[in-house]
């Protein structure tokens, strides 16, 4: 009776350590965005404020940068200053970037400002 047991076991062994550790069909259902602010590009002492579907979801400062794990589809971004004093956000930056995130994907983009305002320009990975 111990011998068909111990038989069935080992021929399933292969079956389990076809997947890898932590499931493969979880780790492709998201996608990375990668947000930095580089030092030079933004030459601005306040913080920019990173709003994802319109909820603040990092505040970076010169030369940081912010990882999201996101489910795939549409992603609508704003930046804007934060913080108080002079970096106290006066007219808030209307509007918004969208971004395509497919599933086991990284994207990488740094923050500049452009003629309306901040705004993300795509990045190369650095790996």
């Amino acid at each position: 009776m111990r011998r068909p047991i111990l038989l069935l076991l080992l021929s399933l062994l292969p079956l389990a350590h076809a997947a890898p550790y932590g499931g493969g069909a979880q780790a492709q259902g998201y996608g990375v965005l990668i947000i930095s602010r580089e030092r030079l590009e933004v030459a601005n002492p306040c913080d920019i404020g990173l709003y994802l579907h319109d909820q603040l979801a990092a505040r970076l400062y010169q030369g940081q940068s912010a990882s999201f794990n996101l489910p795939p589809g549409d992603v609508s971004l704003r930046l804007g200053l934060v913080g108080p004093g002079l970096c106290a956000p006066g007219i808030t930056q209307l509007e918004n970037q969208r971004i395509v995130i497919q599933a086991g994907e990284v994207r990488k983009y740094r923050i500049a400002l452009g003629n309306r305002g901040f705004e993300l320009i795509a990045a190369p990975l650095n790996y």
